[in-house]
């Protein structure tokens, strides 16, 4: 795997651990970047650069977690490989409930470290992928006007146009233009394609018989 489109950014105060890690990423096609502490890497984080972090455990002032804890708190923390040179378990166990990829003990093995970096690659891949499709989701939930977005509840909820226009208190036939602008602010083809969107974005779910109905109107 070729990791050139992605930066793997190496934290540790070791210089000679930076400069060999540095030599190994390179040469298996990733693009590094080292630092020398936590906080020259905050200094110089840019989230919207894809990639991971190859994280030392124990270093002076800010350590490998409290950088893990930084991240999460600024919100999207990137994928994060941790090294250390201490058997410590409980910081590794702790590391992985707070989202680490893996957990290597220096000396590091050369084939674990590139797997698991092509795994953090890959992960931070796919959460760019999901961040993105949730911020256009929200992009066209925002345009619908509040009475579209009741027509879209009684939609995803398997009502027929008449059930709605009876509970907004209104006509068939306005209900039906209103559906109709949900589908195209959505940008959907289909009723089945509605309500998956807004499965996503966590709208009311259809029952499996709702579903089934809507497929079949669709």
């Amino acid at each position: 795997m070729n990791g050139s489109k992605s930066t793997v950014c190496v934290v540790d105060d070791d210089a000679s651990v930076r400069t060999a890690l540095l030599r190994t990423l390179r040469a298996h096609g990733f693009d590094a970047l080292a630092f020398a502490s936590a906080q020259e890497y905050l200094d110089s984080h840019d989230p919207g650069v894809p990639g991971c972090l190859v994280l030392d455990l124990v270093m002076p002032g800010v350590d490998g977690l409290g950088l893990q804890g930084e991240l999460t708190r600024r919100g999207d923390p990137p994928p994060i490989v941790f090294l250390t040179g201490q058997a410590a378990l409980g910081d590794g166990v702790q590391a992985m409930k707070k989202g680490a990829v893996d957990f290597l003990t220096k000396p590091v093995d050369t084939a674990a470290l590139i797997e698991a970096i092509e795994s953090a690659v890959s992960r931070d891949r796919a959460d760019r992928v999901r961040r993105e499709d949730a911020r256009l989701l929200a992009a066209r939930l925002a345009t619908l006007t509040p009475r579209e977005h009741q027509v879209l509840r009684c939609v995803v909820s398997g009502q027929l146009n008449k059930q709605t226009a009876a509970q907004l208190g209104t006509a068939e036939k306005t209900i039906k233009v209103h559906r109709a602008r949900v589908m195209e602010k959505m940008q959907v083809a289909s009723l089945a394609e509605l309500v998956q969107l807004a499965g996503r974005a966590g709208i009311v779910c259809t029952t499996t018989v709702q579903t089934a109905r809507l497929q079949q109107r669709a």
